[in-house]
């Protein structure tokens, strides 16, 4: 990805920017142009509203790897679950901040964005989020 597009795509990336639809209400991330519940009857053509997504959702369903995908052997075993987000949609993150073995379904969490990687000594810092049990996760100012 270019340094360029890397900037102009920085408000989608540090946020959790989604989509609603302004006629069945349901919530997207990440955020999309066209509804597909309405998309038959097109009501939601060029009518989906901006929104953000509060961080706070409960594990509906996990996994935890213990044969880690390249970049990520230093962080086994570590738990990789689907998060059920106040506002409706699933996302997938990591759970952090917490031993593997104390994670079950329905823990609320709290998504937090955090360093993921970085090209070399003066390139881009990559962030991502990640989401903490929201008993520990840092309260905002």
């Amino acid at each position: 990805m270019s340094v360029a597009r890397f900037w102009r795509e920085t408000l989608r990336r540090y946020n959790l920017g989604a989509s609603k639809c302004p006629d069945c209400e349901t919530v997207f991330f990440p955020p999309r142009p066209v509804c597909p519940r309405c998309a038959v009857h097109r009501k939601s053509i060029a009518k989906m509203e901006p929104c953000q997504l509060s961080g706070h959702g409960k594990v509906y369903s996990y996994t935890i790897v213990h044969e880690a995908a390249d970049g990520f052997e230093m962080q086994v075993p570590y738990v990789l679950a689907m998060v059920q987000m106040s506002e409706g949609p699933m996302l997938t993150g990591q759970i952090v901040d917490v031993e593997p073995s104390q994670v079950k379904e329905g823990l609320e969490v709290k998504a937090s964005f955090r360093k993921l990687r970085e090209e070399g000594e003066g390139g881009v810092i990559h962030y991502g989020y990640k989401f903490a049990p929201a008993s520990q996760a840092p309260k905002a100012p």
